[in-house]
């Protein structure tokens, strides 16, 4: 009975290691860096799309990105359904998220969404250029 609770504590915290990794198989998005995003960016065809509320997209925000926060991005898809066959770049503050705003947009028919991994702190971090 003792090594019960040790099972369960075991078992729990497999599925939560392993629970990005499958949510990620199941309609999520691509994760990439900055590195990897700074190149889709440069492209020129990306659309970027910040999915954090107003107060955090005015406080700065990736070059050129597009504001549309996650509660409204259902009723506003059409405003970016020119980029359903487009790179999209989906950045939040830290994830989670741009992982339901990319599964929104997958299920729209969006067919290439990327998610900026570790969101605007990994941007700040790698001292790329934000603006306001």
């Amino acid at each position: 009975m003792n090594n019960i609770a040790l099972i369960a504590i075991f078992l729990a915290s497999g599925a939560m290691l392993a629970w990005p990794e499958i949510s990620r198989f199941t309609g999520g998005s691509n994760e990439i860096g900055t590195l990897d995003a700074t190149r889709l960016m440069n492209q020129g065809t990306t659309l970027i799309l910040d999915v954090r509320d107003k107060t955090e997209y005015a406080e700065g925000h990736l070059p050129r990105a597009r504001h549309i926060p996650l509660e409204e991005l259902p009723k506003r898809i059409d405003e970016i359904g020119k980029y359903k066959e487009k790179p999209v770049l989906v950045t939040g503050k830290a994830g989670p998220r741009a992982g339901a705003a990319a599964r929104v947009l997958r299920q729209a028919g969006f067919t290439t969404v990327y998610q900026l991994r570790g969101g605007l702190g990994a941007w700040r971090e790698a001292s790329l250029p934000l603006e306001k």
